[in-house]
């Protein structure tokens, strides 16, 4: 089931990192690579840091999943754009699902709450910001007007504090995961944004 849930959250990456080539106007080749990093990236990074073999290299699937999406986005991109709201909707179950998967696994190999927190966050935004450097936009984590990175800190916050107290398993996942979900949602709802640095304006 968990690993049903990575899938699906690893499509909807995938999706973005797709119709972001498409916008850059780049062709199937650099679809393909926007998708994966952007599916992939922010998984591969902390498996990395935790100094094991990214789960990515583990199973079939995490590799078809970003083709199939670069697939269908080549394909039928405007009919895919059209639906751009309930994919952003997917998008921030993913979120939500990657920063609280990605603290857990780190706090089950030994990091601090702090640490794992971090990682958790790394998780869930981490794709994204490859794709964007590699886009030649300015990352996400670094301008964060549209409240991205700080519902994944706040989740990945509630899931290592969670954990710090005895709370593990699916329980304590869904609930950091809904938080952080929750969060994007209204952020998206209610136009949040982070604030500039005094004095500067929009």
């Amino acid at each position: 089931m968990s690993e049903l849930l990575d899938l699906a959250g690893i499509f909807v990456f995938a999706l973005s990192g797709a119709l972001m080539g498409v916008r850059k106007r780049l062709d199937a080749v650099g679809m393909g690579v926007l998708a994966g990093m952007t599916a992939l990236g922010g998984g591969v990074v902390r498996d990395l840091i935790l100094n094991v073999r990214p789960i990515a290299f583990q199973s079939l699937g995490y590799v078809l999943v970003p083709i199939a999406a670069t697939v269908i986005v080549f394909f039928f991109h405007p009919h895919v754009a059209r639906v751009m709201p309930a994919i952003l909707v997917l998008d921030a179950a993913g979120l939500g699902l990657f920063c609280a998967v990605g603290t857990e696994k780190a706090m089950a190999y030994g990091l601090s709450p702090l640490h794992s927190a971090l990682l958790g966050v790394t998780t869930a935004v981490g794709g994204g910001m490859l794709r964007d450097v590699l886009a030649g936009e300015i990352p996400t984590l670094l301008y964060d007007r549209q409240l991205y990175a700080v519902p994944a800190l706040l989740g990945s916050a509630a899931m290592a504090g969670l954990s710090s107290y005895g709370w593990h398993g699916w329980p304590a996942t869904l609930a950091a995961a809904l938080l952080a979900f929750g969060l994007r949602i209204a952020a998206m709802r209610y136009k949040w944004r982070a604030p500039l640095a005094r004095g500067v304006s929009e």
